[in-house]
């Protein structure tokens, strides 16, 4: 028998979907229901590995976590990257499928890769006791509708009673949640049980005539009406989520409204992440951004990073454009002269070797190219068609072997050039030999490494921090996080939060005639 369903749609992208997919997760789990995440199609850079290798959505990730299962392929069977406007490279169970145009996906990919994607949710639904469906942007995008998989469609094929939840901290609301009701087609409105208004700040007497009058309109229950719940410290996977990084001149420039003097050996440390187009990841930099004692900004302007004590080049989805980019922005003569600490992740480690080449066009629809690198590391890349996704633990060669974890999801073959001395010695999960990773500079200031999610790691973040602050002759933090310790705390915090505003009893009685006959 199929599992029960329940699904998470929302009036536009980023009104909280995920997390609450995420919340709920934990709720159920903690009612002791086999309870598991299910996104049919989900468009991010920011991914995740899971542990036979291969590659799913971040958020899918997260909400797995929350529901203390294993992360598998099939949670996220279609993750798609964008690699331009009107170009995305396809992820499909957990491997790159191929590079397709947004016309060329929408209007014939997916009719042909439904079929797994349904494949995908009877291999779950058959052993789980409840499916937890998210949405994807708005079901109402007219446009999309006629190949739509992760909206309706999905909601039909698994049976799903839905939630509808709009974000009130963006404007709107009440406009947009009777603006999706109606754009629906009768029998997907029909399967639209309840809504929920997000992110909520105010007094919630003031609001309550308007839930009232939704509730007229709409013809659906208030499945309730959260509250925004600061520091929540959970990852978000939409790139809309990086429109409220902060950026240098939020932060560094502000003086007067520093908690130090800026001379001063007490200041919060500065790390700039320069912000390339293509990021990917961004979410490595969460627990560094947490931490009391550093100053966390996304850089767009090479001035910005005169006033950074370290330097990081992060992820990206198209390496060579974005090496490019920081060329013809003017990046790669500020990092020439930069003295501090400067740091690679991935796609920013290969841009500090001496070069990038691509003979069969893996990031250029098969046109070759070859891009001189800023030349700080002693190595250089072959991008290969294979894609390596591995979780891995490694020991540093820096800090007396530190140790660390986390997961590579990159392309490419670095080559070590004469001189080039590995950052770190890892093992990946499912391999029994050791394989070198990343480099370092003899001077230790230059390091970069393949993997991702190494400043998730509580140890290495601090020894790192410790470092980093020792070296800009700055005093030793007064206090550090534990990320790592208080992740789970954080995810029962937000299901708690959850609990306490969402009306589960109506939500639980929505799961209870939803059995799909897929």
């Amino acid at each position: 028998m199929s599992a029960r369903a329940l699904m998470i749609l929302g009036t536009a992208s980023h009104v909280g979907k995920s997390l609450l997919t995420a919340g709920l997760g934990r709720i159920f789990s903690d009612e002791g229901i086999r309870v598991a995440p299910f996104k049919a199609q989900n468009m991010s850079l920011n991914s995740a590995a899971t542990p036979d290798g291969r590659e799913i959505g971040r958020a899918q990730a997260l909400q797995a976590e929350a529901c203390r299962v294993a992360p598998c392929a099939e949670m996220n069977p279609i993750l798609i990257k964008p690699s331009s406007d009107t170009g995305s490279q396809v992820v499909l169970l957990g491997r790159v499928w191929g590079q397709v145009t947004a016309s060329d996906y929408h209007q014939r990919r997916v009719e042909e890769l439904f079929p797994a994607v349904l494949e995908s949710y009877r291999t779950l639904a058959a052993r789980h006791d409840l499916m937890l469906l998210e949405g994807a942007g708005s079901p109402a995008e007219i446009n999309l509708r006629e190949h739509d998989i992760v909206n309706m469609r999905m909601a039909h094929a698994a049976n799903a009673s839905c939630l509808l939840v709009g974000d009130i901290d963006r404007g709107g609301v009440f406009a947009a949640l009777l603006g999706t009701m109606e754009l629906l087609e009768p029998e997907d409105r029909a399967r639209i049980q309840g809504f929920v208004i997000n992110k909520f700040r105010g007094d919630a007497a003031l609001l309550r005539p308007g839930v009232e009058m939704m509730e007229q309109r709409l013809r659906i229950p208030c499945a309730g009406v959260v509250p925004f719940l600061r520091d929540l410290g959970l990852e978000e996977e939409d790139g809309v989520a990086m429109d409220g990084r902060r950026t240098a001149n939020r932060v560094w420039q502000d003086a007067e409204n520093a908690t130090e003097k800026p001379g001063s050996p007490e200041r919060p440390l500065r790390v700039g992440v320069i912000a390339v187009p293509h990021m990917a990841n961004f979410t490595d930099f969460d627990a560094l951004a947490m931490e009391p004692s550093i100053s966390l900004a996304f850089l767009e302007y090479p001035k910005q990073a005169d006033l950074a004590d370290v330097l990081i080049l992060p992820g990206s989805k198209q390496t060579l454009d974005d090496l490019r980019w920081i060329h013809e922005r003017g990046f790669a003569q500020s990092l020439a002269s930069y003295s501090g600490l400067l740091i690679g992740i991935c796609g920013g480690f290969q841009m500090l070797g001496v070069s990038i080449e691509d003979p069969s066009g893996v990031e250029s629809g098969g046109v070759p190219r070859t891009m001189a690198g800023l030349s700080q590391l002693p190595v250089r890349t072959i991008m290969r068609d294979k894609k390596t996704v591995r979780r891995a633990t490694g020991r540093a060669r820096l800090w007396d072997a530190l140790s660390f974890s986390g997961y590579e999801i990159h392309m490419g073959e670095t080559i070590y050039e004469n001189g080039a001395e590995p950052f770190a010695e890892i093992l990946r999960e499912c391999e029994q030999q050791p394989t070198l990773d990343g480099a370092i500079a003899l001077s230790g200031r230059v390091w970069g490494t393949y993997i991702h999610g190494l400043f998730d790691d509580d140890v290495f973040r601090h020894r790192f921090l410790h470092f980093a602050r020792q070296t800009c002759g700055l005093a030793p933090a007064r206090s550090h996080i534990c990320v790592t310790a208080e992740r789970n705390a954080r995810i029962d915090r937000w299901a708690g939060h959850l609990w306490q505003f969402l009306d589960m009893t109506m939500i639980r009685g929505l799961t209870k005639e939803s059995r799909a006959n897929l």
